[in-house]
């Protein structure tokens, strides 16, 4: 044999890309047996082509065409061969492996279309259409533990009873199935069943319900003409059963909603109780059971087709790696009807972009702030303090606010633009810690101006000394700023006072120094002295000569030197202060320099001058006493003058630097007293600038965010007569304009009204006119058991239809969805019979009193008064009750009071609006409100409005305010502690009242409940002085005439006088001046005698060095006045003294005093307070000088204290079950002092009672066989429409205070009833076994919902739960009959995953029990192995019986320290058989007796619970040792006497063996 061998194709060649290529192949013949042969051989009609065309690929294609791989589909087991899989099996640990399965092909990029693989696998490889996977090893079925035993089947005779195990977890990944969960046993120890007992009885039984059937033509048979055949054309609806529609021709068929009409028949059997079907007849009874009945033609539920997949919820890449979701619906467009197939689930849901790697990166939500806002201070008092306070001009220490908010960070805005493109969002989007909206501030507040005393008056000097050309000038006098306020000088008045005065003169000559008086014939009389003389300024400095105007005063000037036994006159002292500061008219100032005589002369010595040539008297102060200043107003504002740019920092946003601008201000020259004169009276060099530079405020334009996202519109139509829904956005102020910037826009916030939105569809249903009542057809009846008649129960029918607004028909689907619950379109009819009840009409119904019930009443007539089932009131009820309509309401209140809700005060601040920030009140008075419950007579709740009342009681109330700690006012001040220096002065408050309900603590108090402010204070050591005038002339005592001399007393007046007024000043009280300083008032003195030497007073001392050093010394000096007459000699000119520290050298430094307390501005409530020290100059012995002794040293202010209160807390409201709540929470903690939190975070506030309503499912009702006493039945369950207080299902009662069952209303009330039946089956079939039946047990519940694990994690996304029935045999004859145990599963969420273990009980009598536990606590069976460690006696594995090991007969056991058998030994005596363990038989040890148990107690044990030998036993077993020790000594000594001898010897005697042969007794 030939055949054509076809290679493969070969590579698709051509000149242009596309379909216009061409594909060949070699074609050969080839033997059968596979070798090559001439082409001639084979038939040319069967050769393959050559060549086809093909598609030509070209790089460019690689755009157009791509793979397209299914999602992997689930794991499935790979089976390997037979012998390799048993050895996986068992060798299977954690998983084993599986195959993930994927289609793939080529499609068009453009519109998905297939195109042959070739195309792709040019350019890539096939993806991979299989992968590995893991599944886990196979999981066994694992079951319960049994229950207990049932009852016997029987009370005597052969009875049987059961026990049942149910399922826990199914069998998966190809795990062990399930073991039997039935065992049946027959029952022990009944007795005889007395004769006929034991006989069969018989049950009828009923078989479940056929289909509904439509009936055949034959069977249609008109009852009273009730009905008619439909011989329409068809073939599959020929046999339909149609009902007349003659009301409704104008109805399209598809739009009216028919019910068809079938029958539904049964078996009824007759069976034994052995199981065993008997003839009927023996169960039969008048009134069997219906074996037919009307029924509706069921109808599938019919739903839409599915909506398209919405957007996948997950739309970007997120950290968590979590999938997205989408979903589509679907509608119900006819429910099901007559046990038609129920409705699918409407909605599915799928996850989407698992992995995501191509979606964008999800956008971060960051918190930003706005700036922060001015700094108040009024939030920090209490309210009575606001109310009694004057809070204008407060300062000092307050709080900022701010707002922040969420926004979304974009990849693409640039950083330092975030703030301006930002879009705020919801706040929920943003995690992480919210930033702080609230912070400390301080407002400075004006310190007052220290100021210093005023200097004397200067010099008269021109008002510009180098344009000294006026004769007019000025005196002045200044003073400093010792205490700046607010860091500037403005505020504290002027510094520089003016004096016109006349013949001015900036530079002067003055005399430095004096030269000794130089005799001009060496001896006394005329001479001349040498003046040092230098050019100074205003201040005593030399300049240059050139300055003076004038003629310096001469060098040199004539002096006399006083002869012997001439009058010697002391130089003139210095001038005396002026008497007068200025010159008027009634006053002039003077002032005077005195000289003293020294020595009186002698005979024909010169003469003394007269008493007035000793004192010289001169004007001073002439100027007149008009004192003029300059004085400036405030600056001005900052405006454009320069154009000179600043280099300042701005803001973010803003790169242009700011300008320089130009403050003015007003200045006048005043006169004291009188008031702004003209300017150029006042000197111009003093005058203060009126304008300077100043760096122009940057503007600061509005900044605010981007308006939010529109909020959402509804995306559904909108009910009519409905106000059309609004969406809003906003956006925040993310900095406020400053300095002429542009404003903030007016609108922050914007509302539109949605677009329009198709108003709902009103849909209504339409019900038509009830059917005749439809019976079973008679063919059906009459071949059926029972059938009689025609009549009876039967069903009737109505038709429905959908209308629209406009009255037009419309989809059935859109009443479905708007038109609400669907009307009934089947009910129960009856035909009468001929043996039927009959009875009169019903009467009237009884009138309602109050809220009860009303009744109507009818009686049996004509043959049926005397039929017996006739009067069964539960068929034929008599009397008809109905429910009275109730008229009586009753209004209870209901729960507690809320809390004491205030009012809120209204929004403050500039930009108010809808975002304006709310104060918090939190006294003062409010309302309170509690529920009212609107009742009926039977206690069911029912809505407000019906009661007429209001929905809450509302009642005022009160809420205390906060008292904060009152503290008295400061007392004044104390006298300074010192009398001189540094002191202390305090002042006090005391309390007043005590805080009250959270008001702001008491500072800390001392014993007498005070607290204090103390300050350092300086006493003016030199406030007051001692003035001196001079010395008295040297008063000697004399008895002769002639001029006295020697040593005589000089006196002086003392003066107290304010420090500073000089030798003019006021004398005061004495006491004033420091005693210690008093000058003295006398002293002695020496008056020369007329020939003696007369030296000038000493020069004051020279200084000493500083510090002192003991090695030095001070010096003063005197001169000659006049020469001793006979040449005799002069004092001492010179003395000198060593320096003494604290004698005559001093050092000096300064003493600081202590911090005072922070003293706050009388205007502040916390912040940045002053305290202050002070500095005294103390001398080297302690003694205290004027500063002006000490060197300027520099002191570091002190660290300010800051205070703050909390602020106003925010506040949110939600809602809650029953309650609305609303929460705030604290942005700032108390401090220190600081004034608590409001303890009140959260309030509550009842919401209006309405009745909630809701559907009740009730219980199922046993199972109900109709006519018979097993078989298929029917079990019911109601749904009925209850209403409660919002507390169901938590609290079934109808209130939440009251037990008992609940109360049912309309089921109106309850919304769509279709909708719940579909979900809740109300009906359900059961089974009813007959005595002998072998049957199915009820479904055992749910078991819980358990995870397949892997090493203690998740498998699977969701668990799985199990339930089973078991097979009851009650008799064995039909137990092959019987059906097979079931069970089912059903995927669950929220499951576990469960481990299993080994449990044993302890041991006893060498015996314990063995369970398996599952990690839940419940304990399984099943095919779990049992683990062989459980199953050995140690070493020796033994069969699972009694489950106690031993030995064989002939061994015995050797223990263990520890009480277990170690290992069996050959028994003394014994056979010689191989030792082996054993395990015994479980037989039946006899039990203990009374005696013994008696004796329990007090009985030796020699095993302790753990199986330990007792230490007891060992000694014991050493003292019976002991014991037959002693009995075989005592044996052998008396065995071993000397006896008589016997004539005859005995027989010699064996050895005695002691030997063990087994027996327990030993």
């Amino acid at each position: 044999e030939h055949r054509s061998a076809d290679c493969q194709w070969g590579r698709c060649v051509g000149e242009e890309c596309g379909s216009g290529g061409a594909q060949s192949r070699t074609v050969r013949c080839v033997h059968a047996e596979g070798w090559t042969t001439h082409h001639s051989n084979c038939r040319h009609t069967d050769k393959p082509e050559s060549q086809r065309p093909c598609f030509k690929v070209c790089e460019w294609h690689q755009d157009l065409f791509e793979w397209e791989v299914s999602e992997w589909g689930a794991c499935v087991l790979a089976v390997p061969p037979t012998s390799e899989g048993q050895q996986r099996a068992t060798e299977c640990v954690t998983a084993q492996h599986g195959l993930q399965r994927r289609r793939a092909r080529c499609v068009r990029a453009a519109n998905g279309t297939s195109v042959t693989e070739r195309i792709c696998e040019f350019f890539s490889l096939r993806p991979a259409l299989e992968q590995a996977c893991l599944i886990p090893c196979p999981l066994d079925c694992v079951v319960s533990v049994f229950s207990p035993w049932s009852a016997c089947s029987r009370t005597c005779g052969a009875g049987r009873q059961h026990r049942t195990r149910h399922v826990l977890a199914a069998p998966m990944y190809g795990g062990a199935d399930c073991p039997g969960l039935t065992q049946t046993q027959s029952c022990r120890q009944l007795p005889p069943c007395p004769s006929g007992e034991g006989e069969h009885g018989y049950s009828l039984k009923v078989a479940p319900w056929s289909e509904c059937r439509r009936p055949q033509h034959k069977d249609l048979l008109w009852l009273g003409g009730r009905t008619t055949l439909d011989f329409g054309v068809g073939d599959t609806k020929r046999n339909t059963l149609h009902l007349h529609h003659s009301h409704h021709p104008h109805l399209p068929p598809s739009k009216v909603w028919e019910v068809e009409i079938g029958y539904r028949t049964r078996q009824v059997r007759c069976m034994s109780s052995d199981g065993k079907n008997a003839i009927l007849s023996l169960c039969t009874q008048d009134d069997g059971p219906r074996t037919f009945q009307s029924c509706v033609i069921p109808k599938h539920c019919q739903t839409s087709d599915w909506s398209a997949w919405s957007p996948c919820s997950k739309t970007c890449q997120a950290s968590d790696l979590s999938p997205g979701y989408r979903m589509r619906t679907r509608t119900i467009t006819q429910p099901a009807i007559g046990g038609g197939n129920k409705c699918p689930a409407r909605e599915e849901k799928e996850a989407c972009n698992i992995i995501g790697d191509l979606l964008p990166k999800c956008p971060r939500y960051v918190w930003r702030s706005t700036d922060w806002g001015e700094c108040h201070v009024a939030p920090l008092l209490s309210q009575q303090d606001r109310r009694l306070r004057n809070t204008s001009g407060l300062c000092g220490g307050g709080i900022q606010t701010r707002d922040t908010y969420c926004v979304q960070v974009l990849a693409s805005a640039a950083s330092h633009h975030s703030r301006a493109v930002s879009r705020p969002v919801s706040a929920h989007l943003c995690d992480g810690v919210i930033p702080l909206a609230v912070r400390s501030c301080s407002l400075p507040c004006p310190q007052p101006c220290l100021l210093s005393s005023w200097s004397s008056w200067g010099p008269c000097l021109h008002d510009n000394c180098m344009e000294s050309q006026e004769r007019k000038g000025y005196r002045q006098r200044r003073r400093q700023v010792l205490g700046e306020g607010s860091g500037n000088t403005e505020n504290c008045g002027h510094l520089l006072e003016s004096v016109p005065c006349e013949a001015p003169a900036c530079f002067l000559w003055r005399v430095q120094a004096e030269g000794v008086c130089m005799s001009r014939d060496g001896t006394c009389g005329h001479g001349s002295r040498n003046h040092t003389v230098a050019c100074v300024n205003s201040r005593g400095e030399p300049v240059v000569e050139g300055f003076c105007k004038d003629d310096p005063p001469p060098v040199q000037v004539a002096c006399e030197i006083a002869c012997p036994g001439g009058c010697v006159v002391s130089s003139w002292s210095d001038w005396s202060s002026c008497s007068h500061s200025c010159t008027n008219k009634n006053a002039e100032g003077r002032q005077s320099r005195m000289r003293s005589v020294l020595a009186w002369p002698g005979e024909g010595g010169k003469t003394c001058p007269p008493a007035s040539a000793l004192e010289h008297w001169r004007p001073c102060n002439d100027h007149p006493c008009v004192v003029l200043y300059w004085e400036t107003s405030a600056w001005g504002p900052c405006v454009e003058g320069s154009s000179v740019a600043v280099n300042r920092s701005s803001h973010w946003n803003e790169t242009s630097p700011c300008a320089e601008g130009v403050q003015t201000r007003t200045v006048t020259c005043v006169k004291i007293n009188t008031g702004p004169v003209v300017p150029k009276r006042c000197p111009d060099s003093a005058r203060p600038d009126s304008a300077r530079p100043c760096v122009l405020a940057c503007k600061r334009d509005c900044l605010v965010t981007q308006f939010s996202e529109w909020t959402a519109c509804p995306q559904s139509c909108v009910p009519a007569n409905v106000t059309m829904p609004t969406q809003s956005r906003y956006r925040t102020v993310v900095q406020r304009p400053a300095n002429g910037g542009q404003e903030c826009p007016d609108t922050l916030f914007e509302e539109r009204e949605c677009e329009a939105l198709p108003v709902c569809s009103i849909y209504r249903w339409r019900t038509h006119r009830w059917h005749p009542c439809t019976l079973v057809p008679d063919s059906v009846r009459q071949g059926m058991t029972g059938a009689s008649q025609s009549c009876g129960r039967g069903l009737e029918t109505r038709a429905l239809s959908c209308m629209d607004e406009n009255e037009e028909p419309a989809a059935m689907s859109e009443c479905l969805q708007w038109a609400g619950r669907m009307p009934t379109q089947v009910r129960t009819c009856w035909v009468p019979c001929r043996d039927d009840c009959t009875f009169s009409t019903w009467s009237r119904f009884t009138e309602c009193t109050g809220c009860g019930s009303s009744s109507r009443k009818r009686s049996l007539t004509g043959r049926s008064r005397k039929r017996e089932h006739c009067h069964r009131e539960d068929q034929y009820p008599l009397v008809d009750t109905q429910p009275c309509p109730c008229v009586e309401f009753l209004s209870k209140p209901w729960g507690s009071w809320s809390p004491c809700i205030l009012p809120e005060a209204p929004a403050q601040g500039p930009l108010l609006g809808w975002r304006g920030q709310k104060e918090a009140l939190e006294c003062g008075g409010g309302l309170r409100y509690r529920a009212v419950a609107c009742l009926d007579q039977r206690g069911r709740l029912l809505d407000p409005a019906v009661c007429n009342g209001t929905e809450l009681q509302v009642e005022t109330c009160h809420v205390s305010c906060p008292l904060d700690c009152r503290l008295s006012s400061w007392s004044a001040w104390s006298a300074c502690s010192a009398s001189c220096g540094n002191g202390l002065k305090v002042r006090s408050k005391w309390l007043r009242e005590k805080p009250f309900n959270g008001g702001r603590p008491c500072p800390k108090l001392d014993l007498k409940n005070q607290v204090y402010e103390a300050v350092p204070c300086l006493s003016e050591c030199w406030q007051y002085e001692w003035v001196s005038e001079s010395w008295s002339l040297c008063a000697v005592n004399s008895v002769d005439k002639l001029p006295a001399c020697g040593e005589g007393v000089q006196t002086r007046k003392i003066r107290c006088v304010m420090h500073g007024s000089g030798d003019q000043g006021r004398s005061v009280n004495d006491s004033l001046c420091d005693p210690d300083d008093i000058p003295a008032q006398a002293q002695t003195c020496v008056l020369p005698c007329p020939d003696d030497c007369v030296m000038s007073p000493w020069s004051p001392w020279s200084p000493c060095p500083t510090p002192c050093d003991p090695n030095t010394v001070r010096t003063r000096t005197r001169r000659m006045l006049r020469p001793p007459a006979d040449g005799a000699g002069c004092p001492e000119s010179n003395q000198t003294e060593p320096c003494v520290a604290n004698s005559n050298c001093f050092t000096y430094k300064y003493n600081v005093s202590d911090w005072s307390t922070c003293m706050l501005n009388e205007k502040a409530v916390c912040g940045e307070g002053v305290r202050t020290r002070l500095l005294d100059c103390m001398r080297s012995d302690g003694r205290v000088m004027a500063t002006s002794m000490c060197e300027e040293v520099t002191l570091s202010p002190p660290p300010p204290n800051l205070h703050s209160t909390p602020p106003t807390p925010d506040e949110v409201v939600l809602c809650s079950a029953g309650v609305m709540l609303r929460t705030r929470r604290v942005l700032h903690e108390a401090h220190e002092e600081g004034r608590p939190c409001a303890f009140q975070l959260s309030q509550t506030k009842p919401c209006p009672i309405r009745p909630c309503y809701s559907w009740l499912l009730g219980a199922w009702s046993p199972c109900r066989v109709e006519g018979a006493e097993c078989g298929e039945g029917v079990r019911e369950r109601n749904l009925s429409c209850i209403v409660h207080w919002g507390h169901w299902p938590e609290s079934p009662g109808p209130r939440p205070d009251a037990p008992g069952p609940p109360l049912t209303v309309e089921e109106e009330r309850c919304g769509e009833r279709l909708q719940r039946e579909s979900e809740q089956e109300l009906q359900q079939l059961c089974f009813l076994p007959c005595p002998g039946d072998c049957h199915l047990t009820e479904w055992s519940s749910w078991s819980s919902c358990q995870l397949t694990c892997l090493e203690g994690r998740s498998f699977e996304a969701e668990g799985h739960q199990a339930r089973s029935q078991a097979v009851i045999i009650q008799t064995v004859e039909n137990q092959e009959s019987c059906p097979q145990q079931v069970f089912e599963t059903r995927p669950c969420k929220g499951g576990k995953c469960h481990s299993y273990e080994w449990r044993t009980s302890t041991w006893n009598n060498n015996e314990r029990s063995v369970w398996c536990q599952r990690s839940d606590g419940v304990n399984v069976t099943g095919t779990i192995p049992i683990p062989s460690r459980v199953l050995t006696c140690l070493r020796h594995p033994c069969p699972l019986q009694s489950g106690v090991c031993g030995c064989e007969r002939g061994y015995t056991e050797v223990m263990t320290t520890h009480g277990f058998l170690d290992y069996c030994t050959k028994t003394p005596g014994g056979d010689h058989r191989k030792a082996d363990v054993k395990t015994s038989t479980g037989r039946q040890k006899p039990g203990p007796s009374q005696i013994q148990d008696f004796f329990g107690e007090w009985s030796l044990q020699a095993l302790s619970p753990d199986g330990r030998i007792k230490m007891w036993v060992y000694g014991a077993t050493a003292g019976g040792f002991l014991l037959i020790l002693f009995i075989i000594a005592m044996s052998f000594l008396l065995c071993s006497r000397p006896a008589k001898q016997n004539k005859k010897l005995s027989p010699p005697q064996k050895a005695l063996a002691l030997a063990y042969d087994g027996d327990v007794d030993m």
